[in-house]
């Protein structure tokens, strides 16, 4: 039994969100919890690292959509590679059928969709705090299904895509010309045509204007 006036050890927290308002949210209620203390809080990847670099951290919580030209997935793999014991929690709100296991793949620990009940983050903190692996039941049961080769399930064309490719597709799709993919994403425009072509042929379409319509169409889905 716990001493009534001994110190709780807390677990040193970081908030990755580029939205203002949900990031706020989440430190509230995450500094509501006695073993839980929010250490920092980022909208962009860059800031993010470098306020791990001089502060200590437990867990990293990372949204997918971020400023700047790295999105969550490629932050968790920077994480990953200069704090490689650090466990890693993706809350996003995108579908997690397409990218729950994409995030795994770069190094998380867990996946949680914005939308799911705050009790869901609470649980999914812990549980990844722990040692364990944490997405929603129903994509635990996809995965294993997967995994034992009876999952019954139709791959959608977009998961062929590369990590890369899917955030050119992101970007094409919320408008973003080739040049200025470009500059968010500190690449030259021809590398960003190269990965359009590869969609365009992942994606059997026949020229850049029906990945254009295919991608807003995507990204609207997505919201």
């Amino acid at each position: 039994m716990t001493p009534k006036n001994a110190v709780v050890a807390r677990h040193r927290i970081i908030v990755v969100d580029d939205h203002p308002l949900f990031r706020k949210g989440v430190i509230q209620m995450l500094s509501q919890e006695p073993d839980l203390e929010v250490r920092a809080e980022a909208e962009d990847s860059r800031t993010a690292l470098d306020l791990m670099r001089r502060t200590p951290i437990d867990l990293a919580i990372v949204d997918i959509g971020l400023h700047g030209s790295t999105n969550g997935i490629e932050l968790t793999k920077s994480i990953k590679a200069e704090h490689p014991k650090l466990p890693v929690l993706v809350l996003s709100m995108h579908d997690e059928s397409l990218y729950a296991q994409r995030a795994l793949r770069a190094g998380a620990s867990g996946y949680l969709m914005k939308r799911e009940a705050l009790d869901s983050v609470i649980s999914a903190v812990r549980s990844v705090l722990e040692g364990d692996i944490y997405v929603s039941p129903m994509m635990s049961k996809r995965m294993i299904a997967e995994h034992v080769g009876a999952s019954g399930h139709t791959e959608s064309p977009v998961e062929k895509l590369t990590d890369r490719e899917l955030e050119v597709l992101q970007l094409i799709g919320e408008g973003n010309e080739v040049r200025g993919i470009a500059e968010k994403l500190h690449v030259s425009a021809k590398t960003v045509e190269a990965h359009r072509a590869h969609i365009k042929e992942k994606l059997s379409f026949s020229n850049a204007r029906e990945v254009a319509r295919f991608a807003v169409q995507w990204v609207d889905s997505q919201r």
